[in-house]
């Protein structure tokens, strides 16, 4: 059995009342326009990207496409003296918290500026880095990561994709509170919803594909871990290796999951239905992954010979 250990995994920020982040001045008119950033891994092996904040920085935020806004660490908003804001409702995959949050200007991933109007403060030691980079950061790009040349690459959706690359495979998605979620998508044969999220360290499933798996009967649980929330909370989990996760067109084979009570699921009413957050333990499965917001799409490169099958190691 594996002894309890610590994974950070995402948080879904939700609030009442917030403003999503607004450019500062006009956009873009170069459709065609990538900037690229080389990706850091954290002590988790989840992503962090160079910022900067009113012309300081840089700071490294984690890429958490299973966030829909933007925060900041109490300790960087104090050096940065940030104004603060009405406090927020913050839903962690721990549960729902109240929190302070503070308006962050001139934040820039890219060379457009934007600002964010109630940024949650949360600890750094939670977070695992200075702030997260929320979807509302990223609603209008092509965020592309290439794991074989550790960097990330920031792309208008409205620019076109690289033609004809080998082992590309394009998967339709939809968006729900500014995530994208798959449905043409099977654990072990049976119907699952995926979303994805690359702040969470390992991919989670819910009490409903845990049943509809019969964990426990026909899957050997392997260990039990713990996962902290960006607020610090904790969530118990079951260690299973699912034989077959398939995803679009692409399968994953002896994929590590961590079968808890989330209360992600519940802020997304994905409780009822087999759902599985789908977290950096099989996005580090690729040779590249591309995620667009705008257009609905998750594209994913797979390694050379893999003809869409591809064997994750397991833990």
């Amino acid at each position: 059995m594996i002894g309890p250990i610590r994974l950070l995994a995402a948080a879904i920020l939700a609030h009442a009342s917030v403003a999503l982040a607004q450019p500062l001045g006009p956009p873009s008119t170069d459709s065609q326009q990538t900037e690229e950033f080389k990706l850091k891994a954290e002590e988790y092996e989840r992503l962090t990207v160079p910022v900067s904040v009113a012309g300081t920085g840089p700071y490294y935020f984690l890429v958490d496409t299973g966030a829909d806004r933007t925060a900041i660490s109490r300790d960087l908003a104090g050096r940065l003296n940030l104004s603060p804001s009405q406090d927020a409702r913050l839903h962690s995959i721990s549960g729902p918290s109240s929190v302070a949050t503070a308006v962050i200007r001139d934040l820039r991933l890219t060379s457009r500026p934007v600002t964010i109007q109630q940024a949650p403060l949360l600890n750094a030691r939670h977070i695992g880095a200075d702030g997260i980079l929320g979807v509302d950061s990223l609603s209008k790009e092509r965020v592309v990561f290439d794991f074989v040349a550790q960097t990330m690459s920031v792309v208008p959706s409205t620019a076109a994709e690289v033609r004809d690359e080998a082992g590309a495979i394009v998967v339709k998605a939809r968006r729900r509170n500014g995530r994208l979620i798959i449905s043409e998508a099977k654990a072990d044969g049976r119907p699952v919803t995926v979303v994805l999220d690359t702040g969470a360290q390992v991919t989670i499933g819910n009490a409903a594909l845990r049943k509809a798996l019969r964990v426990g009967e026909r899957l050997r649980v392997t260990g039990t871990i713990e996962l902290e929330s960006v607020t610090g909370g904790k969530v118990q989990g079951e260690v299973v290796t699912l034989p077959k996760v398939v995803v679009g067109g692409v399968t994953l084979a002896n994929l590590v999951v961590v079968f808890a009570d989330a209360h992600t699921f519940r802020q997304l009413e994905l409780e009822q239905r087999p759902a599985l957050l789908l977290g950096m333990n099989a996005m580090r499965a690729f040779k590249k992954v591309s995620i667009d917001f705008a257009n609905r799409r998750f594209r994913v490169v797979v390694p050379e010979h893999s003809e869409g099958l591809v064997r994750l190691a397991r833990l």
